[in-house]
């Protein structure tokens, strides 16, 4: 009981801390950052390390309980960007701009400015708070903590950096919570902002303990791996494959986490057990979730937003639903459908509650990081490497989970082009993966040019989106990007 009270005393300390913050986030600088914190206020914060801790819990419970991009957005709308999800037949004008690619008007700045920039960018200066603070800070706050919170701080910025890096291009690079330093920076080129995110990384490894006993067991706080696992992802990203082989095969092979199975059923609400679902609440297939707390009508933002009641929804892509191939467990398991105006719709249903009951652990968090990834990375790494049987290998891993056979030339074309597949079906509508993937693979465009519904003749510059112009009318030495 004891233990329950401080936990809570602690989160609620984690709010209050961001809530400090959170009156200066309207201002209309650079990155809409908040004001610096006063000096008290570090002292009070970072003078234990409960209350150290309170300050880095607060960044996770504002990434998952605020409708951002850090819960839900980048889902949306970066799938509705790909060739994943159409409003259709409900229609939008929300969302039609991301659906054919001209996010050109005023108000789609504004939107993208509110779900993305503002955001990701007071995630970061969240993060670079608790960096200077558990470092200046000289009064009980152990080094075993100042590592950790160090190390998930680094961690939050570079996940933050390696999303606003992939939808912007060039974004300024803040590593600082002084005001006169971020008030009116310059664009960094995208090569310096993924150097930054290297470097975070590899602190991070280092800084962080690789177990989640710091969690109950529970993977909701960053630890070791899921800076591995980023960071075999930002090289597979960088083309850097023996590196993002070897993270790759450093999270795989670090027995922390496991396939789950799929059911040819979906379990409805999802066992709480962890072994039914690979979005069940501390999954065994997570490497880092966002705890979700039952205060709200809904679960996650993504079962609220995805499962169809009244408002119009988003539903999957003809191009998706005929990319599975049959037997695919995934269908079963991840799609789901409604009949609307005579006609039958798919929608995803990786996230399965709409609503959770206020004051009960949910059976569902918010999956930031998954266990599949690393196994398609380290394919993708081998492949390019020549290691072709070792690909093949991992291919099968995730092919075999879904019930489908082992790859074969003949079945399932070239071998690049199956891993594209395999990455395509696991992660449909889930953190933006397919429009990210097609913009590395340089196959963005043709896919694209292929649907009726997109922007007629799109070309590099609809690939990212723009910078809010309000940013750039308040800051001299912003750019906007090709296009806009």
């Amino acid at each position: 009981m004891v233990a329950n009270r401080r936990k809570n005393n602690d989160f609620y300390f984690a709010l209050c801390c961001l809530f400090l913050l959170l009156p200066s986030l309207s201002c209309n600088k650079l990155v809409s950052v908040p004001l610096p914190i006063s000096s008290v206020t570090t002292g009070q914060v970072y003078s234990s390390d409960p209350t150290a801790t309170a300050a880095m819990l607060g960044i996770y419970s504002y990434m998952n309980t605020s409708r951002s991009w850090s819960n839900s957005y980048t889902s949306i709308y970066l799938a509705l960007s790909a060739d994943e999800l159409t409003d259709q037949p409900s229609g939008g004008e929300k969302y039609d701009q991301f659906l054919s690619n001209d996010l050109s008007t005023i108000q789609n700045s504004t939107r993208v400015l509110q779900a993305f920039w503002q955001p990701a960018y007071f995630e970061i200066y969240s993060a670079n708070a608790v960096i200077s603070g558990v470092q200046s800070s000289t009064a009980n706050v152990s080094s075993g903590t100042k590592n950790q919170l160090t190390g998930e701080a680094k961690f939050i910025r570079a996940f933050c950096y390696f999303y606003l890096t992939n939808i912007f291009g060039d974004v300024p690079l803040n590593l600082s919570t002084d005001f006169n330093q971020t008030v009116l920076l310059h664009k960094s080129p995208q090569a310096e902002v993924y150097n930054q995110i290297v470097n975070d990384l590899q602190d991070a490894q280092n800084l962080m303990i690789s177990d989640f006993s710091l969690s109950g067991g529970m993977p909701i706080r960053a630890n070791k791996w899921a800076a591995t696992a980023l960071l075999a992802r930002v090289y597979e990203y960088l083309g850097k494959w023996q590196s993002a082989d070897s993270a790759a095969n450093a999270v795989i092979s670090s027995g922390l986490f496991n396939l789950v199975p799929l059911p040819v059923v979906p379990e409805v609400p999802p066992n709480v057990n962890s072994d039914s679902d690979a979005f069940s609440a501390n999954s065994r297939e997570a490497i880092l979730q966002l705890q979700t707390v039952n205060s709200s009508p809904w679960c996650t933002w993504e079962g609220n937003w995805f499962i169809p009641v009244f408002n119009p929804n988003e539903w999957l892509s003809s191009q998706l639903v005929n990319a599975f191939e049959p037997g695919d467990f995934r269908w079963s398991q991840w799609v789901a459908s409604e009949v609307r105006r005579g006609n039958l719709y798919y929608y995803p249903y990786k996230y399965k509650i709409r609503q959770g009951s206020p004051g009960t652990p949910s059976p569902e968090n918010y999956t930031l990081l998954r266990f599949a990834e690393q196994y398609l990375i380290r394919a993708e790494a081998e492949t390019n490497l020549g290691n072709r049987s070792d690909a093949i290998n991992d291919l099968n891993v995730i092919r075999n989970r879904a019930g489908l056979p082992n790859y074969s030339d003949s079945a399932n074309g070239p071998l690049m082009q199956a891993i594209q597949h395999e990455k395509r079906i696991e992660f449909f509508a889930e953190w933006g993966h397919r429009w990210l993937d097609i913009k590395r693979w340089g196959i963005a465009i043709q896919t694209l040019d292929t649907i009726p519904y997109k922007r007629p003749n799109i070309d590099s510059t609809q690939l990212l989106y723009p910078i809010p112009i309000l940013e750039i009318q308040t800051d001299p030495n912003l750019t906007q990007n090709k296009g806009y």
